[in-house]
């Protein structure tokens, strides 16, 4: 474990070093972008010219911004868009388009963070990549004093060194500082990211309209989504149950009217309207398992999901760690977005196994679904994950989704929820 932890810190270490490199290249288009900006604002009163040259410019401006935003994120730091949403009908040009750049307070936040942010930015990561580069300094200096003899060191300008034993010394002090540079790379990526965070993310306001706008769009689809149910359920019913039903009264009424003529007819007649009845029950059973599964009333999301792995030719391992029962609404619809992931795996993937996680943490229920088929998944392919999306959308729950060609293939979904029942499921097993 101890193996396994330095490994994982080290990795951590090199990936923010890493970052910091980049970052460092990228503060340098900082103070370049901040002043197209300035000569924009000065160019504004010229016809044509000004206006889409502030135009292009913003867009410049908020690339560089969202490129900061997706460093943060990899340093584990959240920051999302606070920008106004488009006016594309305003066209690229004009002063609809410019009032609506000037009057978003996050454009003159990106702005506020362009020179603090690439000073910042710069000096944490230099400080990041100059800490561990000091130290294979130290590492290296030894093997070359060795090789090249110490008359070539003298006093050395990034690490003065007079005598073997000071060389020999610069090799366990080239490893602590390397061990520290790559222990707090991190950290300095965190404060950078903290830092870009104060400007990049949105306001109270801004916060509060993206809400209004998050849910405007996920209220419309939950009611496209339902209204596409009830059609279901309509036409299920009129072609299905409804019309067995018609064809079972007519069936009885024959046989009613031939009961005193030929009652071996009608007893035929009969037996086929006890088939017909039965048929019409099974596909009722079908239609109410489509709206709520009876299994999930009674054994809850653990116990409907391994029932729907056990009907599935592909074997799927189910684990679940679901300290107690979920509001009904949020079972159900993480059901059934797990039933639509795992028959993607079964019409798509060409998977020979498959996996369900299922866990409860701090509010956050997380659900995984895995296969080990060939990958390549893409939502815009086909209505089942933008369906998974909707349904989750509609309470306040994301879907992620990792599908390189050739696999593994893990659909993430996360959601809020307030587990109702204080009974612990620990279980996990193989369908």
């Amino acid at each position: 474990m101890e193996g396994m932890e330095s490994g994982d810190w080290v990795r951590a270490g090199l990936r923010a070093v890493a970052g910091g490199l980049f970052a460092v290249g990228l503060t340098v288009l900082n103070l370049p972008i901040f002043v197209l900006w300035l000569v924009g604002l000065v160019l504004t009163p010229v016809p044509g010219l000004g206006l889409m040259f502030l135009a292009v410019v913003t867009v410049v401006v908020r690339w560089r911004a969202d490129l900061e935003r997706r460093l943060a994120a990899r340093a584990g730091v959240m920051i999302a868009r606070p920008y106004r949403p488009s006016p594309e009908k305003f066209g690229l040009v004009g002063w609809r388009r410019f009032r609506w750049i000037m009057s978003d307070p996050a454009t003159w936040r990106d702005q506020a963070w362009l020179v603090p942010g690439a000073l910042i930015g710069f000096g944490l990561g230099l400080l990041t990549l100059l800490i561990p580069l000091y130290g294979v300094v130290g590492l290296t200096l030894l093997p070359l004093w060795l090789y090249l003899g110490g008359a070539w060191f003298g006093y050395g300008v990034f690490w003065p060194t007079e005598s073997l034993g000071q060389g020999w010394l610069s090799f366990p002090q080239g490893v602590l500082i390397l061990a520290v540079g790559l222990s707090g790379a991190p950290y300095l990526q965190t404060i950078n990211a903290r830092f870009a965070r104060l400007f990049l993310a949105p306001t109270k306001a801004a916060e509060l309209r993206l809400r209004v706008t998050q849910l405007t769009v996920t209220r419309a689809d939950t009611v496209d989504a339902q209204a596409a149910e009830l059609r279901r359920i309509e036409r299920d019913l009129h072609d299905g149950a409804q019309a067995r039903l018609v064809s079972l009264g007519m069936t009885i009424g024959l046989a009613d009217e031939l009961v005193e003529r030929d009652p071996k007819a009608a007893r035929k007649l009969l037996a086929e309207a006890r088939d017909a009845s039965s048929a019409a029950l099974v596909e009722l059973r079908h239609l109410v398992r489509g709206i709520h599964p009876p299994v999930l009333a009674e054994r809850g999301l653990d116990g409907a999901v391994r029932a729907l792995a056990l009907s599935l030719p592909v074997a799927t391992t189910v684990e679940s760690e679901l300290p107690g029962r979920l509001d009904t609404p949020v079972e159900s619809a993480v059901y059934f977005a797990v039933a639509e992931a795992l028959a993607n795996v079964c019409r798509h993937s060409g998977a020979h196994h498959a996996w369900v996680s299922l866990r409860g943490a701090d509010g956050i229920l997380f659900a995984m679904v895995g296969d080990d088929g060939h990958g390549g998944a893409n939502p815009q392919g086909g209505t089942g994950l933008r369906g998974i999306e909707r349904r989750l959308a509609a309470f306040d729950g994301t879907m992620t989704l990792s599908s390189p060609p050739g696999g593994p293939t893990t659909v993430t979904m996360e959601l809020p929820c307030v587990l109702s029942s204080p009974r612990t499921s620990h279980s996990s097993g193989t369908a």
